[in-house]
């Protein structure tokens, strides 16, 4: 069986490029899930060096001034609306804040990855006739 993997994912502040319209970086912004509870904010963006597309969020929540914080990651499909503060999501906070956690020392990427989009029931990008979402519209 040929079985695809999951292609590597980069921070988008370690990866060097950006965002081709400034405007579309949605660093900062508060997340809140479907019922307006509040997950934290975008600290981050994973993206794949192969296509240039957002894959996930990373989103900070807890700690003081970033001290402290954890760190959980959000799939781009979740994604429903966004607004000039806020990245709204499809998930609840008790389903997001259940999500598989990400230790880079005990978790190996692709297996992560696997069982983030497993968890949230999205097919994976790197699987057969995968489709990017329409909205928001994250490309490089």
């Amino acid at each position: 069986m040929n079985r695809q993997s999951p292609i590597a994912l980069t921070r988008l502040s370690d990866s060097g490029q950006v965002l081709a319209d400034p405007a579309r970086d949605i660093r900062g912004r508060k997340v809140r899930d479907r019922d307006g509870n509040d997950l934290g904010k975008v600290d981050d963006l994973l993206v794949d060096g192969q296509q240039h597309k957002v894959r996930m969020l990373r989103v900070e929540h807890g700690g003081i001034l970033g001290l402290g914080a954890t760190h959980s990651f959000i799939l781009v499909d979740a994604v429903t609306n966004i607004s000039d503060d806020t990245v709204w999501v499809s998930e609840s906070r008790d389903r997001a804040s259940d999500a598989p956690r990400y230790d880079p020392d005990l978790v190996d990427e692709s297996e992560y990855y696997e069982s983030l989009y497993g968890y949230y029931g999205y097919p994976p990008y790197w699987g057969a006739g995968y489709v990017y979402p329409s909205y928001p519209l994250h490309r490089f």
